[in-house]
């Protein structure tokens, strides 16, 4: 009748917990070899933490295994919590009261140890014996990293035995099963984008505590972003809804359950949504600096480019390349249309153009017949007085052009009075150019500020100078007319809108 009920109980045990692999325990404890009589004392001695040598007659070899494992405390209403076994073997000798075993958490620090002693007639009687000992009461979490030491009582310099551990998460079939910290990781969510809302559905479980739920963005720590929301196991409703404001990569839903210690656990529905990221751009009009200050991590490269015409590939300025870890400045930065970020990571690239807007003061540059009509005069237009150089190129199969000479723009005297108008006030410089190197095939001038940091390139390829006998304003409005792609009249160079290939 005896093995009937053992054998009764065994069979309802080992259903209600799922066939456990890792080992089930109905009691914390100690446990010595047969023929031994151990005690376990909970305090630490904090002067065993001080060797001292060991007799010649003892071996340093007294500690012969150190063998750690996971085992399980189950209760039918409260689910099952987690527990560190320590088995060791110690060789008896004269000089040894027992064993202590100490377990340090990696993460806190925090230490916990239990003290075996050997009764003195056990030690008497059995000196030179292996003596077994099963220490189960380890109070350990999901996936915590413990330092586990062993020594002797009292402890002997170069008798100790070291082992790291790493208990199983929610991941292990048993532990995700059975210990009620699991049951967050099991939350069901969806994500109402038109409502901008996250779902959750709270599971059921017996023996479940209520759960804390919030959205935070996930850095080293996850950051408050909304406030918890406890979701009581009583509740009527077990559907949660949490707003929020942007779709961001690093926006995380986290759970966790209202136990002292409770591991969290993180769910980021929006790790793919990385566009918002890239517009966190700002310009600071009195330091003339531009900034992006991720709102999540990221791991990348900025640098700034330039576009030569609209669609055509972002070419990066040099010396502007930055990593992506945190807040990126660029100071003293020329705000033309044409300027731009450029965003690299693992999954790909992302162009913003934030001076596009007209209301930001930009310049301009024009190409006219100079005076002595053998060359062409590069003439630049600005609201305020600027320095700036032009530089002629040629045209290449591949990027970038071969430019050659560089020539420093004359400034003019600032007209005494100024409309604001660029079309229609006169120019802050200019340079000369021979006609012969302007108009060649394949020729670019390029122009910039050279009293700015950064400054993106104006620039007019292929020139169609026509006759010289014909007065530039004649000129310019003629070929203004016949213009064709990919060629630039004699006239000016009006600030184009860019659009962002995204």
């Amino acid at each position: 009748m005896l093995a009937r009920w053992a054998v009764t109980l065994l069979s309802l045990t080992w259903s209600t917990y799922h066939s456990l692999a890792i080992p089930q325990v109905t009691e914390c404890g100690l446990s010595c070899s047969q023929g031994f009589t151990c005690r376990n004392h909970m305090n630490w001695n904090v002067f065993n933490s001080f060797c001292r040598h060991p007799p010649p007659s003892m071996s340093r070899s007294v500690l012969g295994a150190l063998m750690l494992s996971t085992v399980m405390k189950c209760a039918p209403q409260d689910g099952c919590s987690l527990l560190l076994r320590v088995q060791a073997s110690l060789t008896l000798h004269e000089s040894l009261r027992g064993l202590e075993a100490c377990s340090m958490s990696l993460d806190t620090k925090e230490t916990h140890c239990h003290n075996m002693r050997v009764s003195r007639a056990s030690r008497r009687q059995q000196v030179g014996q292996q003596l077994q000992v099963h220490f189960n009461c380890f109070e350990v979490s999901m996936a915590q990293s413990l330092y586990v030491t062993l020594r002797t009582v009292p402890h002997f310099c170069g008798v100790q035995l070291d082992q790291q551990y790493h208990v199983e998460d929610c991941r292990d079939e048993d532990v995700g099963r059975n210990v009620p910290d699991c049951f967050a990781e099991k939350l069901s969510y969806w994500v109402d984008r038109s409502r901008k809302v996250v779902l959750v559905q709270v599971p059921e479980a017996p023996g479940s505590p209520d759960y804390y739920l919030r959205l935070c963005l996930k850095w080293v720590t996850c950051e408050d972003a909304g406030e918890p929301v406890r979701v009581t196991a009583n509740s009527v409703s077990r559907m949660v809804s949490l707003p929020y404001s942007q779709e961001m990569p690093c926006l995380c839903l986290e759970s966790w359950p209202a136990t002292p210690d409770a591991v969290r656990t993180q769910a980021c529905p929006f790790e793919n949504d990385t566009e918002a990221l890239w517009d966190a751009i700002h310009y600071h009009p009195g330091s003339q600096a531009l900034s992006w200050e991720p709102a999540c991590p990221v791991s990348g490269h900025v640098s700034l480019c330039w576009r030569p015409g609209p669609g055509a590939h972002c070419l990066e300025l040099e010396n502007s390349e930055r990593t992506a870890h945190g807040r990126v400045q660029y100071l003293l930065v020329d705000t033309q249309p044409q300027l731009c970020l450029k965003f690299s990571t693992s999954l790909g690239f992302w162009v913003r153009c934030p001076f596009e807007q007209p209301r930001f003061p930009a310049w301009k540059m024009t190409i006219q017949w100079a005076p002595s009509r053998a060359h062409l005069r590069v003439a630049f237009f600005s609201p305020s007085p600027t320095s700036f150089q032009v530089r002629l190129c040629h045209r290449r199969k591949m990027w970038p052009l071969a430019c050659h000479r560089t020539l420093q723009a004359t400034p003019l005297p600032p007209a005494s009075v100024s409309r604001g108008d660029l079309t229609t006030d006169p120019p802050v410089a200019f340079v000369d150019i021979p006609r012969d190197e302007a108009c060649g095939p394949d020729t670019c001038i390029q122009g910039w500020r050279t009293d700015m940091h950064f400054s993106a390139p104006q620039q007019l390829c292929n020139l169609q100078c026509g006759t010289r006998d014909v007065p530039w304003p004649r000129l310019a409005h003629a070929a203004a007319e016949a213009q064709t792609p990919g060629t630039s009249d004699l006239t000016e160079l009006h600030g184009r809108e860019l659009r962002v290939k995204k």
